[in-house]
């Protein structure tokens, strides 16, 4: 009988059966293989594509028993699961410490199903980033509803007046997600753009003492942060970028509704138009984050067909051109040329321009878009096409490279064994 690996090309079998033995010293376990779809062969394949699938099975084998028992490899990861398995894992959960915990033995397990399936071909790409966007979203709004009744507990609950209603209230924090979060499109292991919003100006009540509703939000926002993107001994949940908030890193943390439209209105530079395109509530009070969204419209998208844009988005361009030779990232296949960023500047550029006329291209999914460019005829068909099949293929293989190590990285591997591995 054949060991699972001699059908993998030589470096990949030799690396296998090194980390055969120490994954499973005492052979595959049943519980394994207790998906149909699940064979040895199966299992070395997956050893062989990612460094992280063969580290999970090693050390965490309670965590992969829990989805081969259930067969869930084998099945899409939808957001109605994400939440029922979130509430699981933090139903427990009494202090600051034990959410970090949950979260990232959450992710843990999570992000097993979700790359297992993507590297092993069993996830189309459109599946990939929509599990992947859900998950993040989950975990957002699952540290926020916890860390806000903390807050409250300590600061007292703010209130203002409702955006909704009009009446006093009590306000909650509103999470923009930006970049590809905001799109739903997010890779297997990327970092996460938010912006903090909320309501108006108000004081806690409730607390010891009373607290401006702009400093509590700013602490409620510190803390979120670190819910997600503090390396603890359990790992991290996301890599946390504010940078795309108003005034950037020198800004404050969380801004009113007020303070957000006057920015963009007086100070918006075309930078953040274009920033703002993929824009979209992921967490908070999303009825108060859908009036917020809608007042930033007109900075994003100009009612008539908006020429201006040409020779911002040229200048644009030209600029990252200018770093992509500077760092000498040919190999990014992300930043270099004709890479997922080009693919990704040439959808933006129609939006910037026509989105305010064509309200069909205020969408934020670049795949989604490229069939509204087929509706209206910008572009010939086979040019849709190619930009579909580039980003597709693209998107895959920064999969590929990712799910490697569950690193973000877009740069092409160097190595032998690593090239090996992405094309499996």
């Amino acid at each position: 009988m054949s060991e699972p690996w001699s059908c993998l090309p030589l470096p990949l079998a030799e690396d296998v059966a090194a980390r055969w033995e120490s994954i499973f010293p005492d052979g595959a376990p049943d519980w394994l293989l207790n998906d149909t779809r699940i064979s040895v062969d199966v299992v070395a394949q997956a050893i062989a594509r990612s460094l992280f699938l063969s580290q999970t099975l090693e050390r965490h084998p309670e965590q992969v028993k829990v989805l081969t028992e259930s067969r869930l490899l084998s099945e899409p990861t939808t957001p109605d699961y994400l939440q029922v398995r979130c509430n699981e894992y933090l139903v427990d959960v009494t202090d600051e410490a034990g959410l970090h915990s949950a979260l990232r033995c959450f992710r843990r397990e999570i992000q097993f199903r979700i790359i297992w399936r993507d590297l092993m071909r069993w996830a189309a790409l459109p599946e990939t980033i929509a599990a992947t966007s859900a998950f993040a979203e989950v975990c957002i709004q699952a540290a926020l509803d916890w860390l806000h009744g903390e807050a409250c507990e300590q600061y007292g609950t703010p209130w203002g007046v409702d955006p909704v209603s009009g009446a006093e209230a009590p306000q909650s924090l509103i999470v923009i997600g930006m970049g590809k979060l905001g799109g739903r499109e997010l890779n297997v292991s990327s970092d996460i753009d938010l912006i903090f919003a909320f309501p108006g100006k108000g004081e806690t009540r409730g607390g010891r003492r009373s607290l401006d509703n702009q400093q509590f939000f700013i602490r409620l926002g510190q803390r979120l942060i670190q819910a997600l993107d503090q390396i603890t001994a359990d790992g991290f949940v996301f890599r946390v970028d504010m940078r795309l908030r108003p005034y950037g890193q020198s800004g404050a943390l969380a801004l009113s509704f007020a303070a957000l439209e006057t920015y963009y209105q007086d100070q918006g530079r075309d930078w953040e138009r274009y920033a703002m395109v993929k824009s979209r509530v992921v967490a908070g009070d999303l009825d108060a984050g859908q009036i917020l969204m809608e007042s930033l419209r007109p900075f994003v998208y100009r009612r008539y067909i908006d020429f201006s844009a040409f020779e911002s988005l040229r200048t644009m361009k030209a600029m990252i051109s200018r770093e992509v030779r500077r760092q000498g990232l040919e190999n990014n296949i992300k930043l270099g040329s004709g890479g997922i960023r080009e693919i990704e500047f040439v959808v933006q550029a129609f939006q910037l321009i026509r989105g305010g006329r064509d309200r069909e291209l205020q969408q934020r999914e670049l795949l989604i878009i490229l069939k509204e460019f087929e509706a209206l005829e910008l572009l010939p068909q086979h040019v849709i096409s190619e930009l579909r099949e580039a980003y597709v293929f693209l998107r895959n293989l920064e999969h590929a490279l990712q799910g490697m190590e569950d690193k973000q990285t877009q740069l092409l591997p160097e190595d032998d064994l690593s090239r090996a591995r992405i094309a499996l």
